[in-house]
């Protein structure tokens, strides 16, 4: 047992991360490859690391299973969210929240008509891929046929996107984050709204301003009515099926668990698909299993609806096990604990603490360049310092997402920005500057952090801003940290 308390110094600590980041630049960027080979590579290093310095591969085997353990209840929602998606498509309530979506399209309010269609259409399916890969593919045709500048377009789209994908109680990343900071997902969801609502404003009202200039332009009428056509004669549109998702959203928001939520969705998509959409439960049983798989003689439409099922998250749920076998050996060995003692050093108060986990999941994005990294390790990494302040998960679970889920398609090298290249034809370096909700929540929730707006403390009685007296204590110490450091020079 005295094996398993034998330190490891910093600069072998930082090995495993420093072979990780150069498997990924060459796997990822170079060979356009998945990142998962890079993160059990990461994970090897730290097993040897680890073991030369005292600790057995039985300890080790432990570490791993723990690790992954950890993970469990959100890849348990996650299958629950490929079988709703699938169940939705299939019952025709996407396609029914698409093509009414659609219609609000005009010429002078089309980049701030994308981010809400965006938006809309990710937090009832929870993926901004699919949404990026349908309706940010429509949405491109149109635009061009306006005259707006393709940046400009893709801009928009994935700033709606990514709100989705933030906000969601079906999102991947969502879950992922409320479940590694350990709070709930309705906690976790409206703690986010501080941050994100006054972005998502600004990014309206911006694309509001920048579409003005556009509004004599003529739109492309026959690219929305071809989709809107295509989607009317294999599916039957109703308003009402929108109540579907509308209810799981309030169940979500009245504070009852994921699962049980999700799996209200999932039997009232499967019935829906039964009795409005006439499939057979044979075929609908199928669709949960393998996706919704249609030929519809629509491009879009085909790209809209052929996903979803159970085996759809396999990739997601094999990614977040790779994570977790790097995480848990980094953490149980002390290697996680070394490396935050040092950043820990200039985020000694609860709101740097907020501010420096934002920044943290940004950097990981940049070195690991994958969103679900950027939650997962740095989660890890400062979960017992969030305790130690007596912080609020939901703290914790909000600056993950606001530093890594949205900054993830700014970084031109991570897999959302390669992805928005490859459908959109549209790189990082073009958008970026355009994605406005992308860079708002980030640079919102380090303000509000650093003057302790929305910082929520564990204990009922303190879970309120600091007082005038506190936040002087702070800045008393955060002054004193600085002094010290200059004094070392």
């Amino acid at each position: 047992m005295e094996k398993t308390r034998k330190s490891i110094p910093l600069l072998l600590a930082l090995i495993p991360f420093l072979i990780m980041i150069v498997a990924m630049t060459f796997v990822i960027i170079v060979f356009k490859g998945d990142p998962h080979i890079p993160i059990l590579l990461g994970a090897v290093a730290a097993g040897v690391i680890a073991w030369l310095h005292g600790y057995s591969w039985k300890e080790l085997e432990g570490y791993i299973y723990k690790g992954i353990t950890k993970v469990l209840p959100a890849v348990v929602i996650l299958f629950m969210v490929g079988l709703i998606i699938s169940a939705w498509i299939g019952g025709g309530i996407v396609t029914t929240m698409i093509y009414y979506g659609l219609k609000i399209i005009t010429p002078s309010f089309f980049l701030a008509a994308m981010l809400i269609i965006c938006a809309g259409v990710t937090v009832m399916i929870g993926s901004s891929w699919s949404t990026i890969g349908t309706i940010g593919v429509a949405g491109m045709g149109i635009g061009i046929s306006m005259g707006l500048p393709p940046a400009m377009i893709v801009g928009a789209i994935v700033s709606g996107a990514f709100f989705g994908d933030k906000m969601s109680p079906l999102s991947d990343t969502t879950i992922l984050a409320s479940g590694i900071a350990g709070s709930t997902l309705s906690q976790h969801i409206k703690h986010m709204l501080y941050t994100t609502v006054p972005a998502f404003v600004i990014a309206l009202v911006v694309y509001i301003i920048m579409g003005v200039k556009f509004a004599g332009n003529a739109i492309d009428e026959h690219s929305i009515q071809s989709v809107m056509s295509s989607l009317q004669e294999n599916f039957v549109i109703s308003p009402w099926l929108l109540l579907i998702p509308l209810a799981i959203i309030m169940l979500v928001f009245l504070k009852m668990p994921a699962l049980p939520a999700l799996t209200v969705g999932v039997v009232l998509g499967f019935v829906v698909e039964i009795t409005v959409q006439g499939g057979e439960i044979s075929e609908a049983v199928k669709v949960l299993q393998s996706g919704f798989s249609i030929e519809s003689g629509n491009e879009i439409v085909d790209q809209l609806l052929n996903q979803g099922g159970l085996e759809a998250m396999l990739y997601t749920v094999s990614l977040a096990m790779v994570a977790m076998i790097f995480g848990g050996l980094m953490e149980s060995t002390g290697m996680l604990h070394v490396i935050v003692q040092q950043i820990l050093k200039i985020a000694r108060t609860a709101r740097s603490l907020c501010a420096t986990t934002v920044v943290s999941s940004f950097f990981t994005n940049v070195i690991t360049a994958e969103q679900y990294i950027s939650i997962i390790i740095p989660g890890r990494m400062y979960s017992q310092a969030y305790k130690d302040k007596n912080l609020h998960p939901k703290n914790l679970s909000r600056a993950l997402e606001d530093g890594g889920t949205i900054t993830s398609p700014m970084v031109p090298w991570s897999t959302d920005a390669i992805f928005v290249l490859n459908t959109l034809g549209v790189s990082a370096w073009a958008y970026a500057p355009y994605a406005v909700l992308n860079y708002s929540v980030p640079i919102i929730s380090i303000i509000f952090s650093l003057v302790g707006f929305s910082v929520v403390y564990q204990n009922r009685n303190e879970s309120r801003e600091p007082s005038g007296s506190e936040k002087m204590k702070e800045n008393q110490q955060e002054e004193g940290d600085i002094k010290e450091k200059l004094s070392k020079y």
